[in-house]
Formats: structure tokens, C-alpha cells, sequence
């Protein structure tokens, strides 16, 4: 299976980043809701988290936020928010946890050269088991209700399709990530997964045609869906205060199409 790396107009993108953490951290101090950081260990391994609960009286579905190729920035913390928001129990681990000196994560990292260097030498395995334990801690809360969904952008787009293996997930939902491209890499895939997906993001869209034929020889669920003239990332960009029309429409239909898949959780 194809490891999305989100290596092209990467400039451009730190850029966006660095300027995205003012808004994105803004919004998230202004939050209503009660927001956390815990450590899931499992074997060797202590993964930081970002833990967000929404404010409802019954229990709640569990959303695993996989994140971009920035680690874990504010923007990602704000989305796991924004998913408590609309009442779900959402977890965001920071999957370069231990990769830092001293066995810090994106953070210690810093720059954005480290970051994505460090996340380009991530062992898969490693990533699929982290994402596997941090879901069993989240199922495990008292507030869930023992239904779990999970959602990937950019390089965590990617990581959906490795997730999908998990049979306590029910939903997958890849945003603008590389998927499988032979029906043998889609064979392990258990969840359906939903993509979502810009029109102008030609490095990842040559790949979706493949990624749907894979799917489909497997008998795996995959719903691809374009947005017109939308570009790579437009959740972020769509979410930024100068955001232009496309990036925001598409930010504005995804949510509502991801929120219309997940009402099956509630």
C-alpha cells in the first residue's frame, strides 16, 4: 500500500501552517468543552493524545483524528474540538510520540523539516498498532458508547486505509490521502471508507481511479467524492479567515457529508 506523503508545494504549506496555529489555537482557548491530554501506552510505546468530550447527556461515538503531515498541530487539536463539537468523543494522538530527543513528539520537533522527516521514517506497523491502542483507550471511556469511527487528513488520509483493518471500526473517512492501488493491498480493509477529495489535487486524484478499482475487486466500501476547485488540504484552508470560495465550500460540504455518514454511530 502507498504511504501518503504530502511532499509537493510543501513551502507554500509551511507557510499556511505557521499562520494557520494563530486562528486555529484562538478558537480552540474559546472552547466551551472539556479538553485534555492523556498517554496510552501499549507495549514500549507512550502516545500523547489530545482528548476532546462533547457536551451531551447520553454517551458518545468515538472519532480517531489521524493528523496531517504537521503532527499534531492547534489546527489538528481544533478539529478534534470541532468533532466534540458535534458530539463526538474525539481522540487525536500525536503519532510522533518518542520520535524527538528525550522521547518528546511533534512539539520537540519543531521545525518542519524535522516533523515531516521524522514522519516519513515512521515504522507502518508502528503506526497501525498506535492508532489501534489509542482507539481501544477511547472505547474504553465511561462516556463511549463503543462505537468507533476515524477520520485522516493529508498523510493521515493515507493511514485510513491501514486503520480500516480494525474491526471495531465502522467508518473510515480519508481526506485527500493515498489509498491501496491492487485489490491484495485492499484485501485486509474491513470499514467502509468515504474519501473526500479536491479538484485541483492532481498528485493525489491520479491515484483515486486505482484506489477505487482496488477497492471494488476486494468488495470493499469506498465513496470517493471531488469538490470543484478545491485544492490539497482544503479543510484547513477552507477553515483559514481568507479562505477563498471553493476551499470553504468544500470544507462546508465535507463536514456536512461526513456528519451524515456518522449519524449511524449516534
Amino acid at each position: 500500500m502507498k504511504r501518503s506523503i504530502c511532499i509537493l508545494a510543501l513551502a507554500s504549506l509551511i507557510t499556511a501552517t505557521a499562520s494557520a496555529q494563530d486562528w486555529a489555537k484562538e478558537r480552540l482557548e474559546k472552547s466551551p468543552r472539556h479538553l485534555e491530554f492523556v498517554k496510552v501506552k501499549h507495549g514500549a510505546r507512550e502516545v500523547n493524545c489530545f482528548l476532546a468530550f462533547p457536551e451531551v447527556k447520553g454517551k458518545a461515538p468515538v472519532v480517531v483524528v489521524i493528523h496531517e503531515i504537521f503532527g499534531l498541530s492547534d489546527w489538528v487539536r481544533g478539529l478534534a474540538d470541532q468533532f466534540a463539537e458535534a458530539g463526538y468523543i474525539a481522540i487525536a494522538p500525536d503519532l510522533l510520540s518518542g520520535a524527538a530527543p528525550g522521547g518528546g513528539g511533534t512539539t520537540e520537533l519543531g521545525s518542519g523539516d524535522a516533523v515531516r522527516k521524522a514522519i516519513q521514517s515512521l515504522p507502518p506497523d508502528q503506526i497501525t498498532a498506535d492508532l489501534n491502542a489509542v482507539a481501544k483507550h477511547a472505547l474504553s471511556l465511561p462516556a463511549s458508547n463503543g462505537k468507533l469511527a476515524a477520520a485522516g487528513f493529508c498523510w493521515g488520509g493515507g493511514q485510513i486505509f491501514r486503520f480500516a483493518s480494525n474491526p471495531d471500526l465502522k467508518a473510515g473517512f480519508a481526506f485527500y490521502g493515498s489509498g491501496p492501488d491492487t485489490a491484495e493491498a485492499a484485501k485486509p480493509i474491513v470499514a467502509p471508507v468515504y474519501g473526500f477529495y479536491g479538484e485541483n489535487d492532481a498528485r493525489i486524484n491520479a491515484g483515486v481511479p486505482k484506489t477505487t478499482e482496488a477497492m471494488k475487486e476486494a468488495g470493499k466500501t469506498y465513496e470517493p467524492v471531488t469538490y470543484p476547485g478545491a485544492g490539497h488540504g482544503f479543510m484547513r484552508a477552507g477553515e483559514a479567515p481568507d479562505a477563498n470560495e471553493a476551499n470553504k465550500a468544500a470544507r462546508e460540504e465535507a463536514w456536512k457529508r461526513l456528519k451524515e455518514k456518522m449519524k449511524a454511530l449516534q
